[in-house]
């Protein structure tokens, strides 16, 4: 079993990695393995509705330039997924947002039935705004939203300060318990729910 990570940051090593790493560790630990994309800073195409994918039958977006075709031939052998990103002005990175949409139109049945979540990393507010954008598609394509203690969100601006979380951290960690959980019994391992770690709670009051 293997779920892929997309890591929505132009930071390559910013704090949305760093929350994606965690959760990949954990799944590591769970015996899942796991692979992060990162989005990189390269201009990614919206969608244009050309319905050539659809007409094409082949789960590929008619351009062929940016990342969509390569997350969706990786979805291809991965069965659960996990998009991370930054939340810009109470939303998700824009090129999130255009990557997600062509990849869900052209490479649907690469999607349908596997689990997934959100994750969003901000400084201060909009994440639970951004969480619901990109739950959202999820539902259209009959993806089980995995759940975790909290809202997957984990604070943080400057890099590495996603780390000084302990409960963002913590919550990464308890998602990816979640997912083990849930894939295995998919899979028909029928596994008890995870114990779950003492609670770390993080206030901001300093």
């Amino acid at each position: 079993m293997k779920v892929l990570l997309i890591n929505g940051s132009a930071r390559k090593n910013g704090n949305t990695f760093l929350a994606l790493s965690e959760i990949a560790k954990q799944l590591e630990k769970n015996g899942i393995d796991s692979e992060i994309v990162q989005i990189g800073s390269n201009p990614i195409r919206g969608c244009i509705a050309c319905l050539q994918c659809r007409k094409n039958g082949n789960n590929q977006c008619a351009f062929n330039d940016d990342l969509c075709n390569r997350v969706n031939e990786k979805m291809s052998a991965c069965d659960a997924l996990i998009v991370g990103s930054p939340v810009y002005y109470g939303q998700p990175n824009g090129s999130v947002l255009a990557l997600t949409q062509r990849m869900f139109y052209s490479g649907g049945t690469l999607y349908k039935g596997k689990p997934a979540a959100a994750v969003a990393i901000c400084r201060r507010g909009g994440a639970t705004a951004a969480l619901q954008t990109m739950n959202m598609p999820f539902q259209l394509m009959n993806m089980p939203i995995v759940p975790s203690q909290y809202w997957n969100i984990v604070y943080g601006r400057d890099p590495g300060e996603a780390t000084m979380d302990t409960e963002g951290m913590q919550t990464m960690r308890t998602l990816a318990d979640n997912m083990a959980w849930l894939l295995k019994n998919i899979h028909g391992e029928n596994v008890p729910v995870p114990e779950r770690e003492a609670l770390l709670p993080m206030n901001f009051i300093r």
